[in-house]
C-alpha cells in the first residue's frame, strides 16, 4: 500500500476532491451502519445522497429526522437544512456521486448458508450508474473473498475494471447500538483495497471523517477481521454459557465464580452469560466463516460447537422458568408469564436475533400466556419473529408484576426497579443477574435453586 501520490491518473483525480471535501458521496442502505455514517461524511464537509428501498427512512432523513437512536434528529436536521445530506429510493442518484459505500443486511438462511441478495442487488443496481474514477466499499459483513469474487465481478460487467477504471475496497462495520463511548466517529476503521490507488482512496475518504483509519493488505484481510471480532465473542460467550448450565447442575453460581475471576489482572476476561445470542452480527458472522472454510475441506469446529451451546440457551432459560413454576405446583401451559425485556441488549430499541423472541416462541408452544415490557419496544410485528403474532408492550406496574405467575428478565434495562420486581413477585427467573441479592422467589440463571 502506498501513501503517496496515486499511479492512476483517475485515482489522483478523485483524491484532490476527497482532500478538500468537494467528492459527492453515497451511501446504500440506511440502517443502524449507513444512517450513522452517511451523518459523519456530512459533518466532513461531503454532500452526502444517502440511498435506501424503505420509503419512511427516505422520508424521514428529508424531514430532518432521525429513526436510529444512536443519531440524534438534531444532526440529521442540521446537515439536511446545509443541504449536506438526503435521501432517495432511486438509485439513479449514484449517477451524481465520486464514492459508494454499501451498507446493505447479510443475514443467514434458515440452513445456515450466507444470503448475499442485498449485496448484490446492490453491486447489480450500482453496476449501472458505475462511472470511471468511482470509489465503491463495501462494509456489510462477509466471508473473506465476498468483495472480490461477487462486488467487484458485478461491477467489471460494467466494461470498465477494477483498480484501472473505478476503485473497490472493503471496510467493515462496527457499530454497537447503544453504547456511549464509541460511535461511528472514534471506533478506528479498518480498511483493504483492491489496490495500492484503491487503499489509498479509501483511507483518505475514512480519514476525513473517522478519528483513527487501519489498513491491511487486502478486501480479505478486513473481510476476516470482522469476522474474527465476532467469532472471537461467540466462541467465548458460548463458552460461558456452557459454564452456566454446569453451574446449574454443581449447585455453583456463575456470576460469582466469573466477578472473582475478573480480579486476576492478567490473562482473563470476564464475558457473561445470558439467554442467547443476539444483534445483527455475532450470532451471524461466525457461520460465514465455517460457511466459507468448508470450501477448502476444513471444519470449523469450534464455531460449529459455540452456535449450539448458545442456540440452545433460550431452551435452557425456559427449563429454569418451568422449575420456578413447578415450585408454585403449576405448569407452563395456561400460566401468565410476563417478560421484561425484548431487545437483545440493555438500553436498545433493536430486537434482531434477539434470544427474548425465541424464549417467547418456545412459551407460546408449550400453551403459556405470555405478555412483555420493554420501554424501548413499543410494538413487535408478528412478520419478525416466529412466534408469529403482534404485540405490544404491556403497561409495567405493580399490579402487572404481582399479577403474574412468573417474572422472567431477558434484557436487564436500567428502567426497571429490580429490588421492587424481586419483592412483589411470585417468581422471577433472572437471564442477566439483575437482581443482585439473594431472595427465595428468584431463579439465576447460571446458579442454584433458591431454597
Amino acid at each position: 500500500m502506498s501513501d503517496t501520490s496515486p499511479q492512476n491518473p483517475l485515482a489522483a483525480q478523485l483524491l484532490e476532491k476527497l482532500t478538500n471535501r468537494t467528492a459527492r458521496t453515497g451511501v446504500v442502505g440506511l440502517g443502524y451502519v449507513g444512517l450513522p455514517l452517511a451523518v459523519e461524511f456530512g459533518n466532513a464537509g461531503f454532500t452526502v445522497i444517502g440511498i435506501d428501498l424503505d420509503q419512511r427512512k427516505v422520508d424521514a432523513i428529508n424531514r430532518g429526522e432521525s429513526y436510529i437512536q444512536d443519531v440524534p434528529s438534531e444532526a440529521v436536521a442540521r446537515l439536511v437544512k446545509a443541504g449536506k445530506l438526503s435521501a432517495t429510493t432511486n438509485l439513479s442518484a449514484a449517477d451524481t456521486v465520486d464514492t459508494i459505500n454499501i451498507c446493505v443486511p447479510t443475514p443467514l438462511r434458515k440452513t445456515k448458508d450466507p444470503d448475499l441478495s442485498y449485496v448484490v442487488a446492490s453491486a447489480e443496481a450500482i453496476k449501472g450508474h458505475l462511472r470511471p474514477g468511482n470509489l465503491v466499499i463495501l462494509e456489510s459483513t462477509t466471508y473473506p473473498g465476498t468483495t472480490e469474487e461477487v462486488v467487484q465481478s458485478i461491477l467489471e460487467d460494467s466494461g470498465l475494471k477494477a483498480g484501472k477504471d473505478f476503485f473497490v475496497a472493503f471496510s467493515p462495520e462496527r457499530v454497537d447500538p447503544g453504547n456511549e463511548k464509541f460511535n461511528t466517529k472514534n471506533v478506528p476503521k479498518v480498511v483493504g483495497g483492491l489496490t495500492p490507488d484503491c487503499s489509498l482512496l479509501a483511507k483518505a475518504l475514512y480519514t476525513a471523517s473517522i478519528d483513527h483509519v487501519v489498513m491491511v493488505s487486502s478486501p480479505k484481510v478486513a473481510e476476516m477481521v470482522k469476522l474474527l471480532e465476532n467469532t472471537f465473542r461467540a466462541i467465548n460467550i458460548g463458552l460461558v454459557n456452557e459454564l452456566a448450565m454446569m453451574c446449574d447442575k454443581l449447585g455453583i453460581s456463575v456470576w460469582e465464580v466469573i466477578d472473582a475471576a475478573a480480579t486476576k489482572p492478567f490473562g482473563f476476561m470476564p464475558f457473561y452469560p445470558g439467554p442467547g445470542l443476539g444483534g445483527h452480527c455475532i450470532p451471524i458472522d461466525p457461520f460465514y466463516l465455517s460457511w466459507k472454510v468448508k470450501e477448502v475441506g476444513f471444519e470449523a469446529r469450534f464455531i460449529e460447537l459455540a452456535g449450539q451451546v448458545n442456540g440452545a440457551m433460550p431452551h435452557h432459560v425456559v427449563d429454569k422458568i418451568g422449575d420456578a413454576l413447578n415450585d408454585q405446583s403449576k405448569a407452563i401451559k395456561g400460566s401468565n408469564i410476563l417478560i421484561l425485556g425484548v431487545a437483545y441488549k440493555k438500553g436498545i430499541d433493536d430486537v434482531r436475533e434477539s434470544p427474548a423472541l425465541d424464549v417467547m416462541t418456545l412459551l407460546l408452544k408449550k400453551g403459556a400466556n405470555i405478555t412483555y415490557h420493554d420501554p424501548f419496544v413499543p410494538h413487535i410485528d408478528g412478520d419478525h419473529w416466529t412466534g408469529g403474532m403482534d404485540m405490544n408492550s404491556a403497561p409495567y406496574s405493580d399490579e402487572a408484576i404481582a399479577s403474574a405467575d412468573c417474572v422472567v428478565i431477558l434484557t436487564d434495562h436500567v428502567e426497571f426497579n429490580y429490588p421492587a420486581i424481586a419483592a412483589k413477585a411470585k417468581a422471577v427467573v433472572d437471564t442477566r443477574n439483575a437482581v443482585k441479592a439473594p431472595h427465595r422467589n428468584v431463579y439465576k440463571l447460571g446458579a442454584p435453586l433458591p431454597k
